[in-house]
């Protein structure tokens, strides 16, 4: 009888411990990616960027909160926010008071689905018959219906309020030291919100430098920012894959951008040119999959340098 139980038990052992591990450390695990990139114009002095994305705020998770507002003592010269910020619909206020620190320097922001609708359930194997299938969100699969609304306009005011540039669909611009930064924005792929066509004709003459912002690196948007000439796009969205293989990486990006460029910084080509990606792990997970495996939560510092 026990050697007929013995190796289930010890999977079962196994798994467990597992889910300990993913849901009780490694997802409370903050860390800091450091990324150098390439992509001003020679002369100009560097340009630190802070990236927040995916922080999927549940009520109560002063770890998290507490390791948002350390982020302000980076000093940043500016912050984007790639969205998704909302995993509870009573969680701008918190949202708010953990981004507070880092919303007295300059920034900007883009929405993602879980900014305007609440998580629901799901089977996580799901994510791997999507890709199978060639479906990522509203961009295969069936719309959203019954769908929790997120106050999303009271999170949009507060960081309207703190000066943030909103970049949804739009185009604006930050002046750092005397340097004029454009920013050009999309709402989220993922839920086929981006609008493209009105921040269409790539970067401005007068701006110093430009770049992209979108929450979802869906592969129409990269192609349109990198045909543009946008020397860099900033996005989220994918959790770095969150459950993670070692030495073998991500199953899934929950998008069709493919899974060796799930995060960090990467290449983008499109009509024979080329852009930088970086896309972030993200900081946080939805609230009914609250684990992380091989890769843990994440904040990014971007140290923009001239071209080579």
């Amino acid at each position: 009888m026990r050697a007929r139980y013995g190796v289930p038990l010890g999977i079962m052992a196994a798994g467990a411990a597992g889910l300990l591990y993913s849901a009780g450390f490694e997802a409370r695990s903050f860390r800091l990616r450091r990324v150098t990139v390439p992509v001003l114009p020679p002369g100009m002095r560097p340009l630190r960027v802070l990236q927040v994305s995916d922080i999927h705020m549940v009520g109560g998770q002063y770890k998290k909160q507490r390791w948002l507002r350390s982020l302000a003592g980076l000093r940043p010269d500016f912050v984007i926010n790639t969205g998704d910020n909302l995993s509870d619909t009573e969680g701008v206020p918190e949202v708010l008071d953990a981004l507070g620190p880092l919303m007295e320097f300059p920034g900007a922001y883009v929405f993602g689905s879980n900014d305007y609708y609440g998580p629901r359930p799901r089977n996580p194997a799901r994510y791997l018959f999507e890709k199978a299938q060639g479906r990522h969100g509203l961009n295969g699969n069936a719309p959203v219906v019954n769908a929790v609304h997120n106050p999303w306009e009271d999170l949009r005011d507060g960081f309207d309020a703190a000066g943030w540039l909103n970049l949804t669909n739009c185009r604006g611009t930050l002046k750092i030291e005397g340097a004029e930064i454009e920013l050009t924005g999309l709402d989220d792929p993922h839920i086929k919100r981006d609008r493209y066509a009105r921040v269409a004709g790539g970067p401005s003459e007068g701006a110093d430098f430009s770049m992209g912002v979108v929450h979802a690196p869906y592969l129409r948007t990269l192609d349109a920012f990198t045909a543009d000439g946008y020397p860099l796009v900033l996005a989220g969205h994918t959790h770095g894959g969150q459950l993670c293989l070692p030495f073998y990486g991500a199953f899934v990006t929950n998008c069709d951008l493919d899974t060796d460029r799930v995060k960090g910084l990467s290449k983008h080509t499109a009509e024979g040119r080329t852009s930088y990606l970086h896309v972030s792990a993200g900081c946080g997970t939805n609230r009914y999959t609250p684990v992380r495996f091989a890769c843990p939560p994440e904040a990014s510092l971007l140290t923009l340098v001239g071209r080579e």
